[in-house]
């Protein structure tokens, strides 16, 4: 009987992992290394500190009614897209509002988290912390891990010859960047071209003499702002837009998915990406576009090696004084407190059941919250890989035989790579993995159900956003103002703008309100052919959106 739960980390992770023990009568006690919650979005200008911070200008890629926790909204004034300050001002209003300070112990550091000598009976855990040099032994009945993917920069400095035997110029991580204006007047070249590497360069790109872009990778570039002003996300990540993924045949839905993309400006000429390359990945970004038409960024292959100040890329070009060179290449994870016998077998999230459990223990009592990568919010995903946990550790949720778990884990075990410097994509669909986890915890809502019960609302969630908040409208943990939230979305969203009230007041929600009614026989089939063919929980599909 699992009672007493040690959380590591009191980031996104940590944070909801606490409040879902609480909301299962479990008493969870977190341990934080640093002074405050947050994780990587508590900012700091010191690059010393042990762990991660986000960058000062960063922006979040996701917008916040598809960000927030299920049952929390954002504030309504709060802007669609946020700054660091406001997401950390918001985990710090969930906080108090839960009450979940009192459970979290900062300043100590986890050491170790070895199996008690009756694990196969108990399941317990010896947990050994560090408090300002004060050393402390605890048993637990069960250990939640939320330390997340960003703790160690992945520098494939191997990958790059010269880098350390010749090159004289400044080499740092993207983990390291803080200000922009230590790089004013300098040629940068800026190596990978995820979300870091392109908001990083267009930020350099106003001071810097030069910036140069280096990536490997087909890439395409989407804009924060879609259809009519709204927020990516809310537009495309819906349930309707997945069944359709589901049901195209893959070539013709990468076909249709590659001529939006190019609506906006065409990848092939801006040297971007190829819509008959089968591989390919998806960053945000609004500006990137311009500063390589405007000429402030210059697009390159892959480098081949540095001398002492210049880069020879693939290609056969040279780019001469590189003052610079900036890795945005990412992250890895790792578990150093975990007992050898566990930590040997997490390669990565595929080798967890769901993503969550170490199928290989004889209890389930140890789970890793938050080491996923979504089309969507991470915050979102580690708050359904919470209440499912928590749900399991109360007894209300029930796993598979380690059998059955361990033969999922192998099936989803991935070829051997050609290439293996060559980073994999593991990104999963957000519907998809939420739907699994939910269908897990009993949370996931039933489209046809609704449309029987309540037709507004299963409109609502088929052809809208796929926001948390479906998820609390039934089983465990169900929220009586998911409904209102989940109608009252567009509002929020545009309520931060209405700054300057113009005379025109005309609507669309009415047109919108039309157009779902007589969408009303596509939806019954859609909710058909869900309930009839269920989705799998992997979906091929499955790409960067955000």
């Amino acid at each position: 009987m699992v009672r007493r739960v040690a959380v590591i980390g009191a980031g996104v992770g940590g944070l909801v992992s606490v409040k879902c023990c609480l909301d299962e009568g479990l008493e969870p006690t977190c341990f934080e290394s640093s002074q405050d919650i947050g994780g990587v979005w508590c900012y700091t200008d010191s690059t010393d500190r042990r762990g991660v911070s986000v960058y000062h200008s960063v922006i979040t890629n996701t917008s916040k009614e598809m960000s927030c926790f299920s049952d929390f909204p954002f504030p309504e004034g709060f802007p669609s897209y946020l700054p660091h300050s406001l997401v950390l001002e918001y985990f710090r209003m969930y906080a108090q509002h839960f009450d979940l300070l009192r459970h979290i112990r900062f300043q100590t550091t986890v050491l170790s988290v070895r199996k008690h000598p009756d694990f196969s009976s108990s399941g317990q855990w010896e947990v050994v912390t560090e408090t300002e040099g004060v050393y402390e032994s605890h048993i637990f009945d069960a250990v939640m891990v939320c330390t997340g993917l960003y703790q160690e920069p992945y520098l494939p400095l191997a990958s790059f010859p010269g880098i350390e035997s010749r090159f004289k110029g400044q080499q740092l991580h993207s983990r390291e960047y803080r200000e922009v204006q230590t790089f004013r007047g300098k040629r940068v070249l800026v190596v990978g071209i995820g979300n870091t590497g392109g908001d990083l360069s267009v930020e350099l790109s106003r001071v810097a003499a030069k910036v140069f872009l280096s990536t490997r990778s087909n890439t395409w570039v989407i804009s924060r702002v879609s259809d009519h002003g709204f927020p990516f996300d809310m537009v495309n990540t819906t349930r309707f837009n997945h069944l359709l993924e589901w049901l195209l045949p893959s070539a013709l839905a990468r076909r249709i998915r590659f001529r939006k993309f190019n609506s906006w400006f065409n990848h092939t000429n801006y040297g971007l990406a190829s819509s008959k390359s089968s591989k390919f990945k998806m960053i945000i970004n609004e500006e990137l576009p311009f500063c390589l038409l405007s000429g402030t960024v210059v697009l390159k292959p892959n480098v081949k090696e540095f001398t002492e100040s210049s880069a020879v890329f693939e290609d056969g070009t040279t780019e001469e004084n590189i003052d610079v060179v900036l890795f945005a290449t990412g992250y890895n994870f790792s578990f150093p407190f975990l007992e050898e016998s566990v930590r040997s077998t997490i390669n990565d999230n595929r080798s967890l059941y769901n993503c969550v459990f170490p199928p290989q223990l004889e209890k389930p009592t140890l789970a890793i919250i938050g080491l996923i990568q979504l089309t969507g919010s991470i915050m979102v995903g580690s708050e359904m890989q919470a209440r499912w946990v928590t749900g399991v550790f109360a007894g209300w949720n029930k796993l598979p035989p380690p059998s059955r778990m361990m033969a999922e884990v192998v099936k989803r075990k991935p070829p051997v790579k050609r290439n293996p410097h060559e980073r994999e994509n593991l990104k999963m669909s957000f519907i998809g993995y939420m739907d699994k986890i939910a269908a897990c915890a009993g949370v996931k809502p039933s489209v046809l159900r609704l449309l029987l019960t309540d037709p507004q609302l299963a409109l609502a969630i088929f052809f809208g956003p796929c926001s948390p908040y479906q998820y609390r409208l039934v089983g465990r943990g169900r929220w009586s103002g998911a409904r209102a939230a989940i109608l009252t979305q567009w509002q929020r969203t545009l309520q931060p703008l209405r700054t300057r009230v113009l005379g025109d007041s005309s609507s669309s929600s009415s047109g919108r309100c039309w157009m779902c009614l007589l969408a009303l026989p596509a939806a019954l089939t859609a909710a058909f052919l869900f309930s009839k063919y269920p989705q799998p929980g992997w979906s091929p599909w499955a790409r960067p959106q955000l």
